[in-house]
């Protein structure tokens, strides 16, 4: 019975309860480590909702040019050919204005990511430390520990700032891809009533000499 007390007494979680210093410790680790685990699961849950609005923008701009697309080529001929130009513009002026949203949320993401993957960081980093708290006791060096905590987290603020500097990614290349989708939109829309109209003035041309042969 002696020795099953020894023993007790002398077991790493019963000598932190005795120690207020490891105790606190301890305490405010695992609260810290709640933080965490609670501030991953909402960057987790903003990044999902990021994606989904940039899907929606993606849907939006196919959806903007085809909608355009349709209603040109069923308002085709000499008419529209004057005022082809009203669609074309707003088609720009869309295009420019999605392509901008897509790139600003593409940014939130990267940034959110980054934030997240310090997070996940922190908690393993705090979570074996704590593991290490409750395996060695008193025996676990506060000072040394603490410090060695500190020096890790330091080391990577200063990885994260030589890696700051941002680098050309596939994000960028739908971005590129929306632009030149909406360059190859609009030059293919302007030859296709460029065609009309020289169709339409060709027509024309044959009825005024169709009209003067008939009055000889």
């Amino acid at each position: 019975m002696g020795e099953l007390h020894h023993h007790h007494h002398h077991h790493p979680l019963h000598q932190i309860a005795e120690s207020p210093t490891h105790k606190l410790l301890l305490k405010q680790w695992i609260k810290e480590e709640d933080l965490i685990l609670r501030r991953v699961a909402l960057k987790e849950s903003r990044i999902d909702s990021i994606r989904r609005e940039i899907a929606a923008l993606y849907c939006s701009f196919f959806a903007l040019h085809s909608t355009l697309l349709l209603i040109l080529l069923s308002t085709a001929g000499p008419a529209a050919c004057r005022r082809s130009w009203i669609p074309l513009l707003c088609s720009l002026i869309c295009s420019i204005a999605i392509s901008w949203a897509i790139r600003y949320k593409t940014d939130a993401e990267r940034h959110a990511e980054r934030l997240l993957e310090r997070d996940r960081e922190d908690g393993v980093l705090l979570s074996r430390c704590v593991a290490e708290l409750k395996k060695k006791g008193v025996a676990f060096d506060l000072m040394k520990e603490v410090d060695a905590l500190r020096r890790a987290k330091s080391l990577r603020v200063e990885r994260d700032a030589t890696t700051a500097v941002r680098r050309f990614s596939a994000r960028d290349c739908a971005s590129l891809f929306l632009f030149a989708s909406s360059c190859a939109f609009l030059g293919l829309t302007r030859l296709f009533f460029y065609d009309v109209c020289m169709e339409s003035m060709d027509w024309k041309r044959k009825g005024i000499e169709i009209s003067v042969k008939s009055s000889f």
